[in-house]
């Protein structure tokens, strides 16, 4: 018996990694709202978030193609607008009298973002993702060997164009922001050449099992 694809004509691969690719657009906002330590780095936790993205994209680009990774970087637009028309409503409500009114100000400090740093997560996501997919794309050749040298290559300068916009859209004028983007640029540097080429071979790997399955 024939096992049925989530809808037509769309993979299983690509079903289940635009669901995470979705969630991860809208989260990625919130978990930046902390500071996180790794060792000698200092870093906001919204990285991985990102970093997810990256894999994502990247992943869909070796098994569906460039086309596919890029509608997907364009789709997530969708998540991510939403998801900030939902803050910007929940947070104009009143509160009920009944809510912590230390839960209440930490709901409002945290989701409360001003919309010159909503504008710079908005390009810095656009444009980062779509300079992952192009370069990891550009760099294959064949049968598309090398995964995890162009998977490396493509995270790291993405990540270091989303800093550079980010951190300049958000910050510039507001404080010296030379020192945060270089602590960035390396901390992203770092977790990219780390973690992003293991993780997108087994992306990979994964897509290929979830596809095959579509076959049985």
């Amino acid at each position: 018996m024939t096992t049925p694809t989530p809808a037509s004509g769309i993979s299983r691969s690509l079903f289940v990694f635009a669901l995470v690719y979705g969630g991860m657009v809208c989260i990625g906002g919130v978990l930046g709202n902390k500071q996180v330590t790794l060792g000698p780095l200092a870093i906001e936790a919204g990285i991985f978030s990102f970093l997810t993205l990256v894999m994502m994209s990247s992943a869909i680009a070796e098994l569906h193609g460039r086309d596919w990774a890029n509608r997907l970087v364009q789709w997530g637009f969708v998540p991510l607008l939403i998801s900030i028309a939902l803050f910007e409503f929940v947070l104009m409500l009143p509160a009920s009298p009944e809510m912590d009114p230390a839960r209440r100000d930490g709901f409002q400090l945290v989701l409360g973002q001003s919309p010159r740093l909503m504008a710079a997560g908005i390009l810095s996501y656009g444009i980062s993702q779509t300079l992952n997919v192009t370069i990891f794309s550009a760099m294959k050749r064949g049968e598309g060997g090398l995964l995890w040298l162009r998977s490396g290559v493509a995270s790291v300068a993405s990540q270091i164009v989303d800093t550079l916009i980010f951190v300049t859209v958000a910050f510039y004028g507001v404080f010296p922001i030379g020192k945060l983007l270089v602590g960035q640029m390396v901390a992203k540097t770092v977790l990219s050449v780390l973690l992003v080429p293991l993780c997108v071979t087994i992306l990979v790997a994964l897509g290929k099992w979830l596809d095959a399955k579509d076959m049985t």
